[in-house]
């Protein structure tokens, strides 16, 4: 080799490790916005935050913490036709650092290579519900078979209704499953063009109009049935930002905090109220559980076993085609950590109970 040319190759070899230092200095450099993705609701002209996401933006405190640290607080909204891809395409073109979202659409980004971590449960979960017309004789699940039921799939009660068909020796294929959302499968269920709908607590306003009946829900299931949505961040910003990721977190467990005691039960309904959601079906939903354990923060076995059943119903359906690995996806210790700081480590009981042995 002809000398200058060895030269040159070991100066580019001395220059690699300060090149690599520098690549990772800016990898990791504070960053001057930090954003979190929520579902959102315009009404009367304003845009309202579902959940413990509007404590936390009523609150400021979160962003009074950043603004500390010269960084901005932006939340992006999602509209609840399409969170699921919204916020996983966020999460891949890195416009969002977190995001509010359900179990499937995040197992979906992960298996696609979209790495994301769990660093908050969502509380217990929310209830899914099975309605037919007023006028139907079916009582269950086994009654619907051969029968036409109105299922948004790919959303995070997908794998409820699973758990429901499984638990019951049926599949898929025993069913005409016409894939409408929400809206669109409640107009279907009243206009009798469905003979079933599985779907949220907007089961109640079927009722209330006297066109369906609810014959059975999530409420007389294992814990680990009910459809959950959580607070994710992405691994990467995890990884490299851990403070700021802490106060996330730390955020999030003072909403949840507060809006767990039952002293302010009424003021959190009413909020949620604000999205169009009435007052009573928000009541009817939440009823037959204590009201802190819809803000439970643990990772307890509930948990895991909802997102190991995930796992391997996405395979089974083949809405991925990676691996995902559940203890990848957990990411408890910014949890623990907040729940030491906020003296709260004892406040929302474990609920390892009432698990499904094998839906």
């Amino acid at each position: 080799m002809h000398r200058s040319t060895l030269t040159r190759l070991l100066r580019r070899l001395a220059l690699l490790p300060a090149a690599l230092l520098v690549t990772q200095a800016v990898a990791s450099e504070t960053p001057q916005t930090l954003r979190i993705a929520t579902v959102a609701y315009a009404n009367a002209g304003k845009v309202t935050f579902n959940g413990p996401a509007y404590v936390m933006d009523r609150d400021k405190w979160l962003e009074q913490e950043l603004a500390k640290r010269n960084i901005k607080l932006q939340w992006v909204p999602a509209a609840t036709a399409s969170v699921g891809t919204f916020v996983n395409e966020e999460f891949a073109n890195k416009r969002i650092d977190f995001a509010f979202y359900g179990d499937l659409p995040s197992i979906i980004a992960n298996a696609s290579g979209v790495s994301t971590k769990l660093i908050a449960p969502g509380g217990s979960g929310n209830h899914v519900y099975l309605v037919v017309p007023n006028g139907s004789s079916a009582q269950s699940i086994a009654d619907l078979k051969g029968k036409r039921i109105a299922l948004h799939r790919g959303r995070p009660w997908e794998l409820s209704f699973a758990k429901l068909i499984e638990a019951n020796q049926l599949g898929f294929d025993d069913f005409r499953i016409f894939n409408l959302n929400p809206q669109a499968g409640g107009a279907a269920l009243s206009a009798g063009r469905v003979d079933a709908f599985f779907t949220l607590s907007d089961a109640f306003l079927l009722e209330d109009k006297q066109v369906g009946k609810i014959i059975w829900s999530s409420k007389q299931a294992p814990l680990d049935w009910k459809m959950r949505a959580e607070l994710w961040g992405a691994s990467d910003f995890v990884a490299q930002q851990p403070e700021l990721t802490q106060l996330v977190v730390t955020a999030y467990l003072k909403a949840a905090y507060w809006s767990a005691q039952d002293a302010n039960q009424d003021t959190y309904q009413n909020y949620l109220a604000q999205s169009g959601q009435p007052l009573s079906v928000l009541q009817r939903e939440a009823a037959g559980e204590p009201w802190s354990n819809h803000f439970t923060p643990l990772y307890d076995q509930a948990l895991k076993q909802h997102y190991i059943d995930g796992i391997a119903y996405s395979q089974k359906a083949k809405l991925i085609r990676g691996e995902v690995k559940v203890d990848e996806l957990l990411e408890p210790r910014f949890v623990e950590q907040g729940l030491k700081d906020l003296q709260l480590q004892h406040y929302w009981p474990d609920s390892a109970q009432n698990l499904a042995r094998q839906p």
